[in-house]
């Protein structure tokens, strides 16, 4: 007799994860990252590889340089436990700057919905130089 696999009945996706993470006044971070990132998460960013710790990390230093912004889906593809998208992500930061940045990502679910891991290759549209490494600035 064959067992039937388990789909989850909720998954995460990155304008949700980001919102959370980013654009949520009051959210706890270790709260946003449990909802959308498994505790063996591993992001890599422009090539450089991050732990859920070190991406944690990466979460806590944009949260006090980021006011606020926005996520906006352009393409987003689920197959199996595969996700993929293209987004643009507007942000505008404490010292009244603005940043925004098109990602091309790659992810991989967890059983439970969240994301396992994340490649992505960010592009920055407008901005300063000194914003160019945001995606993995800590």
């Amino acid at each position: 007799m064959a067992t039937a696999t388990s789909t989850p009945t909720s998954r995460t996706d990155i304008a949700t994860a980001l919102t959370d993470l980013l654009f949520t006044p009051g959210l706890e971070l270790a709260e946003a990252v449990d909802r959308h990132f498994a505790p063996d998460y591993r992001q890599r960013t422009d090539g450089r590889w991050d732990d859920r710790g070190e991406f944690m990390a990466h979460i806590a230093h944009l949260r006090t340089i980021v006011s606020r912004g926005s996520v906006q889906v352009l393409d987003e593809l689920t197959q199996g436990d595969r996700y993929a998208d293209r987004h643009v992500i507007d942000v505008v930061k404490a010292d009244g700057s603005t940043v925004r940045t098109e990602v091309y990502l790659f992810a991989e679910f967890a059983p439970d919905g969240r994301f396992r891991r994340i490649e992505e290759t960010t592009l920055m549209l407008e901005g300063a130089d000194a914003d160019r490494n945001l995606g993995s600035a800590r």
